[in-house]
């Protein structure tokens, strides 16, 4: 099945999609390693670190990379104008999606998320490779700007209306724990929807209808404007893919989410909720 835009099975990948690894990782094995270790064959690495985002700053522990380097990361990983490009990741799209929101930034639309990622594709039996994939350069090329991204102000304002998501574990936008940044805590007004709550136990995204189903409890809806938010602008992308398929329009990116939001001390800190 394939859902244009957006995810592919393990059935449905185009036999000539250009396949890009990238895992995200707080802890264990390197995204390189693991990519290594075993992934779909033809499939060419793109580091999140490298290739995906700006070095830490003011704008967070990934701030969205400059076009050029992005658009050169691309190129090296054979991605071409007219190709279709297949991302994915060890299983729920937290990095995948990380990518596919940054092609479609970038006005590639032609990208889809393989659901469930490489966990999925293995337990369906098909083979992996340990051979790194020699890509071809590729003449891709693009703008950034066609999707929405709001700043801090423009995340605060959102979270006064109640349409700021904040997709971390409870415990973390609770202020209860924080495993990766020096102040805990989360934005006032910010409503937390732990991205946990988008897939199955397998990484797979739940249907079109549940996803539906658990924005309108948020009272996001096709009008409501919208924006998501994490530790540092990477994961909140699985929760606007979800929106996608869930029917409703793009939610916004908060780019430097809560890792960038700290890094102003004026700005408010809510704890609990």
């Amino acid at each position: 099945m394939i859902r244009p835009g957006l995810l592919v099975d393990v059935d449905s990948v185009p036999g000539d999609a250009v396949l890009l690894d990238t895992r995200l990782t707080t802890s264990g094995a390197p995204g390189r390693e693991r990519y290594d270790a075993g992934h779909l064959p033809g499939a060419t690495y793109v580091d999140l670190d490298d290739d995906l985002a700006d070095p830490p700053g003011a704008d967070g522990r990934h701030p969205l990379p400059t076009p050029e380097r992005f658009v050169a990361a691309m190129q090296r990983a054979g991605v071409c104008q007219d190709s279709t490009v297949v991302v994915y990741d060890d299983g729920p799209a937290t990095a995948a999606a990380r990518l596919w929101w940054l092609l479609r930034d970038y006005g590639h639309d032609d990208v889809l998320v393989l659901d469930g990622g490489l966990r999925a594709w293995s337990d369906a039996g098909r083979p992996v490779s340990t051979t790194p994939t020699a890509s071809g350069p590729g003449d891709w090329t693009g703008r950034p700007g066609q999707l929405p991204t709001v700043g801090a102000d423009g995340a605060a304002g959102l979270a006064r209306d109640g349409g700021l998501i904040d997709v971390r574990a409870a415990v973390r936008f609770r202020g209860e724990q924080e495993p990766l940044d020096p102040v805990a805590g989360h934005i006032p007004g910010a409503v937390n929807a732990p991205l946990t709550d988008l897939t199955d136990e397998l990484g797979r995204f739940l249907p079109s209808s549940a996803l539906a189903a658990h924005f309108e409890a948020l009272s996001v809806s096709g009008s409501a404007r919208v924006a998501a938010y994490c530790g540092s602008g990477v994961t909140a992308c699985q929760t606007l893919l979800a929106l996608r398929l869930a029917g409703l329009e793009d939610g916004a990116l908060y780019p430097g989410s809560w890792s960038g939001w700290i890094t102003d001390p004026s700005r408010p800190v809510a704890l609990g909720g």
